[in-house]
């Protein structure tokens, strides 16, 4: 059904995406397809990693502990923006088209007074996509 699952992971938030992070493993593992790890960053110091290169090597080790905790093969890809805030959304799209991924398996808060506003990421993702994205929710409440 699945060839591809994409999975955009926040290096410095990890503890809040667990639920997000054992869904697309147990995807891939159902499927028996690779996961792709991205994570947008700058080129700039940031308090995960003070270049680029340490950045990445810190998200291949991400990639390869997911991918042994979970029993999965797992690949890393690092997005670079000079303005993750505002680039996030575009730099996802350019990795799923990147990957040929057909699946986003991604975090996502609960609904508040100002994704009437602005669209959360996930919701922008899924509107502009042609992969399925699976939206989970990390705190039911």
């Amino acid at each position: 059904m699945f060839t591809q699952i994409l999975t955009p992971v926040d290096l410095s938030h990890l503890d809040r995406l667990e639920r997000a992070l054992s869904t697309s493993a147990d995807l891939a593992r159902h499927y028996h397809v690779p996961v792709t790890y991205v994570a947008v960053t700058t080129e700039q110091p940031s308090k995960v990693a003070h270049t680029t290169v340490e950045f990445e090597q810190k998200l291949n080790a991400f990639a390869a502990e997911q991918a042994a905790r979970h029993k999965i093969t797992a690949h890393a890809k690092m997005m670079i923006s000079h303005d993750p805030a505002t680039d996030l959304d575009a730099r996802l799209r350019d990795a799923l088209e990147e990957t040929g991924a057909d699946l986003v398996v991604m975090a996502s808060h609960l609904p508040n007074l100002g994704d009437y506003i602005w669209p959360s990421h996930g919701g922008k993702l899924a509107s502009h996509a042609s992969a399925s994205v699976f939206l989970v929710r990390e705190h039911a409440g």
